[in-house]
């Protein structure tokens, strides 16, 4: 595929774009939303959370399985069919009549996970290996955009256009993105072994599943009630069963030896706490302000508004991606992760500390942009560049997979503190936010400390000596140097 002509790499490029777009900014299209879709259904802030938890729960299955899928028939090809089912659950949302039918639709929403590893393994059989960082860090940018694209555009979209248009706006985008795929992209011809990981892939779900219905409902219930520790013993053995049998099947959901890789590992563990934090933040800040000055605490904003308090943080996110790659090549992999994780959390403890006025948690969510920006760029150019070709889809669909699961689990974490109780004005206590930005500034410091084994040799970048200079962004990627 390196050997395809300027102008059709370039087109596919623009194709991954508007790919990575449409999947990133359905993570976060209903971040805002939600004490609206609370009140539309007629339901409670802690079920109202698993609009996010199916999605994110489905996507931490479903990511792994297309890397692989994808490496065996055909990245294109996987990447078209994740594309079409982004469309039929987006669909199938806009036609809701129910809490319960949102959630199952979100649940096939849920298999765009593949998105994002299917772009990045496109990339690598694009590029000449000295620009493939480069390409999958302007991809990562655009991933960030389109995550703070869909938080800024939720308000003005549901305003104008009504509540389905949430969902009929990205059905038409994926479709477009489809057909797209289908027609310009060339089809991979690196393959992988055959055979799907199918059982792995059932004992990872009853193992997440069983673990997050505990954690959201242990406040509820009772942590110590013998429901809930039935599903956390449930949980241990279906996690048990899954990492002894992807030693033993003759083709594993994950390549525990690739995981072995320095640079595997050590990015998977940022991930993880990456996402625990990332999305939780922007899950609840926005419910945060939308709760009204009479709780004690909260902006009454409403959700254009709560979207243009973290509009700053969007486009921080976005920005930072570009300018990773030349900090890279300055301070090397290892310390801009760590860097990155360190100023997340300090922005995740100041929200904790600091959230009497609307300026104090833009400014804490702005600075906390840049510190995720850093990280999600960083990150995916690690896992990409630690394995061979062939390996692509699969790592970058764990790492992206095991970002969700940190996700899945930040966000049952963080409802499960903030829904924990009730005060007398029907809010949760101010204390209760207080404690779940603080419980996500620690997971961010900890990632910090896990990133100083993010390998970088000589200060180099993950392309190790005689990586291109040029500097990260789509002029640069499809400029004459590239291919």
């Amino acid at each position: 595929m390196k050997d395809i002509g300027r102008g059709r790499r370039q087109l596919s490029f623009w194709v991954l774009t508007l790919s990575a777009m449409a999947f990133s900014s359905l993570q976060s299209l209903l971040v805002p939303v939600l004490p609206h879709i609370e009140r539309l259904f007629h339901t409670d802030q802690r079920t109202v959370v698993w609009v996010v938890t199916a999605y994110l729960l489905s996507a931490s299955i479903f990511t792994p399985v297309l890397g692989r899928v994808g490496d065996m028939v055909g990245k294109r090809r996987v990447l078209v069919a994740t594309l079409a089912a982004l469309t039929v659950g987006s669909a199938l949302a806009a036609l809701a009549p129910s809490l319960g039918w949102l959630i199952a639709a979100r649940v096939i929403q849920g298999a765009g996970g593949g998105v994002m590893p299917l772009t990045f393994g496109i990339i690598r059989d694009l590029y000449h290996e000295a620009h493939v960082s480069r390409a999958v860090g302007v991809l990562a940018a655009v991933g960030s955009l389109g995550y703070g694209a869909g938080i800024v555009a939720a308000g003005p979209v549901v305003d104008v256009l009504g509540y389905p248009w949430l969902f009929w706006l990205p059905t038409i985008t994926t479709a477009a993105a489809a057909v797209a795929a289908r027609f310009v992209i060339p089809e991979s011809p690196v393959r992988g072994p055959r055979g799907l990981p199918l059982l792995p892939a059932l004992l990872l779900s009853v193992g997440l599943v069983s673990l997050l219905v505990a954690l959201s409902q242990g406040t509820v219930r009772g942590w110590l009630s013998p429901g809930i520790l039935a599903l956390v013993a449930l949980s241990v053995l279906a996690g048990t069963a899954w990492i002894w049998t992807e030693g033993r099947v003759p083709v594993p959901m994950i390549d525990m030896t690739m995981m072995r890789r320095r640079g595997v590992w050590s990015a998977n563990c940022v991930s993880a706490l990456l996402g625990f934090g990332m999305f939780a933040g922007f899950a609840f800040l926005p419910q945060l302000m939308q709760t009204p000055p009479e709780a004690g605490y909260g902006f009454g904003s409403t959700i254009a508004q709560s979207g243009q308090l973290m509009l700053p943080s969007a486009l921080a996110m976005f920005a930072v991606g570009f300018a990773t790659a030349p900090l890279i090549r300055r301070f090397g992999s290892r310390a801009v992760t760590v860097a990155g994780s360190a100023v997340g959390a300090l922005a995740y403890l100041a929200l904790a500390a600091f959230h009497d006025t609307p300026w104090q948690a833009c400014a804490a969510m702005t600075v906390l942009g840049l510190g995720i920006g850093l990280v999600f760029t960083t990150v995916a150019g690690v896992v990409v560049r630690a394995v061979p070709p062939e390996q692509t889809g699969v790592a970058g669909g764990m790492n992206a997979n095991i970002r969700t699961i940190g996700g899945s689990f930040g966000a049952a974490a963080m409802g499960a503190i903030v829904t924990g109780g009730v005060s007398a004005t029907g809010h949760p206590p101010e204390a209760a936010y207080t404690a779940g930005f603080a419980t996500l500034g620690v997971a961010l410091a900890l990632g910090s400390v896990l990133a100083l084994f993010v390998p970088s040799p000589d200060g180099q970048p993950v392309g190790g000596p005689g990586h291109d200079a040029a500097p990260a962004g789509p002029d640069a990627v499809h400029s004459g140097r590239v291919g």
